[in-house]
């Protein structure tokens, strides 16, 4: 293994970072960087602008901008007042019973808009004034907003798990869709348990039972929400339509009910549209110049070499499996999930592939891992979403968090280990 370009790689992205630079280009530079120590300067600037260009020719990245244009209109479109409004109708009378309302609502959020953002700052907005005044630390609430968000990057629809179908080289983005309603589910339920303990611990008050005529009520207000889901994942499931066309109908679907709602009209299109954009082009520059880095490190054979001292260490599942999630774990902290997915997929993939795993069970496993990243320091972008919505700082959001975390963890744990968590869907489907 030669180890000047993985130092100049890794030297001059972590340095990069440090003085500022934005994620997107600190990736290309460092990619460029690479390069020139194996050829020349003029064939190497040639080659990133090129790998940048091509890594988004792809039609199902398509799905990326029409699934972040459904979400904006779903976020605007009056969807987290109903589903709030129904999670509160189920869970409000149980011990930390907001707390479960925000982690239900999230999931439900996360799924329909697909984006762990838009659930943060909805949830975030709507919930957090509401746990302050039931006497809810404000600390406590941004915690549980700030982890429960992440559920919705698994439940899909997802553009993580797009992203990640990419990366891999066609694992079936129809069965990483299924496959990762179990353990989004699961994860959301761990939160839930340690959020009502957390909450019967510290003595947070306990709603009254809601009558089966109000949940009935706030289940047909919040049904037209979530048959999006029905709509999205039946029909990529039955094989009616692709993720690429579903996304196109995902948005149809939220402009419709934007409208019927009345919560969206003319005017306010404008600056959805706008918003749905600028986060658009950012995701997409993201995809570009990791894709170009990918095709960097490929071609210093650096994934290769990677592949040969992981497996170096042990023939064992369980101890690879720990190694690379721990790997993926730190990673996570300072890297955004797009470029971590796709960077990173290729180099251990093959190690995966060779041990007998599905690239499907991994792919959860990947994902899961990295949503543990967008709660922390210092590049967790769901972190400072939800610590700046609760108008709190970091250091007092780590106690509470560190339950929550845990967590996580034990839910990743489960699903690396137990295959089925994540297949037994797909397979029931014949995915």
């Amino acid at each position: 293994m030669e180890y000047l370009p993985v130092l100049v790689l890794v030297l001059s992205f972590i340095g990069l970072l440090a003085i500022g630079t934005p994620v997107a280009w600190s990736i290309a530079v460092s990619a460029l960087l690479t390069m020139l120590v194996s050829i020349p300067a003029l064939p190497a600037m040639t080659t990133v602008a090129q790998r940048i260009g091509t890594g988004l020719d792809s039609f199902a990245l398509l799905a990326i901008p029409f699934f972040i244009l459904s979400g904006e209109l779903m976020n605007k479109g009056g969807i987290a007042d109903r589903l709030i409004a129904f999670a509160k109708s189920l869970v409000g009378a149980l011990p930390g019973g907001l707390a479960l309302i925000n982690i239900i609502s999230a999931m439900l959020m996360g799924a329909i808009a697909g984006s762990a953002l838009a659930s943060a700052s909805a949830m975030g907005s709507i919930l957090g004034p509401e746990m302050e005044k039931e006497g809810y630390s404000r600390e406590f609430g941004a915690a549980v907003n700030i982890t429960s968000a992440t559920t919705g990057l698994v439940i899909p629809p997802s553009n993580i798990l797009i992203v990640y179908s990419l990366a891999s080289g066609g694992a079936s983005i129809a069965a990483l869709f299924v496959a990762g309603y179990i353990p989004g589910i699961l994860t959301g339920f761990f939160l839930m348990v340690v959020a009502a303990l957390w909450a019967k611990r510290k003595g947070y008050g306990i709603g009254k039972p809601t009558r089966l005529k109000v949940v009935l009520r706030t289940f047909v207000s919040a049904v037209p929400s979530l048959f999006m889901l029905v709509v999205v994942i039946g029909g990529i499931v039955s094989g009616i339509f692709t993720a690429t066309e579903a996304s196109a109908i995902a948005v149809l679907y939220s402009l419709v009910l934007g409208f019927i709602y009345r919560e969206i009209n003319l005017g306010s299109l404008p600056k959805i549209l706008l918003d749905s954009s600028a986060t658009t082009a950012v995701v997409m520059l993201l995809i570009g110049t990791s894709m170009a880095m990918s095709w960097a490190l490929s071609f210093e054979s650096i994934p290769q070499d990677i592949s040969s001292a992981l497996l170096s260490l042990s023939d064992n599942k369980i101890v690879i499996l720990l190694v690379i999630n721990l790997l993926l774990l730190c990673v996570g902290i300072f890297m955004d999930m797009t470029p971590a997915v796709l960077i990173f997929t290729p180099i251990f993939l093959p190690v995966i592939t060779k041990l007998g795993l599905d690239p499907v069970h991994f792919g959860i496993i990947m994902i899961l891992n990295l949503c543990i990243g967008l709660c922390t320091p210092p590049v967790g972008s769901v972190l400072f979403v939800g610590v700046g919505i609760a108008r709190t700082t970091i250091e007092k959001v780590v106690r509470p968090l560190i339950p929550l975390f845990i967590a996580m963890v034990f839910a990743l744990f489960l699903v690396t280990y137990f295959p089925q968590l994540s297949l037994w869907l797909p397979g029931l489907f014949d995915l």
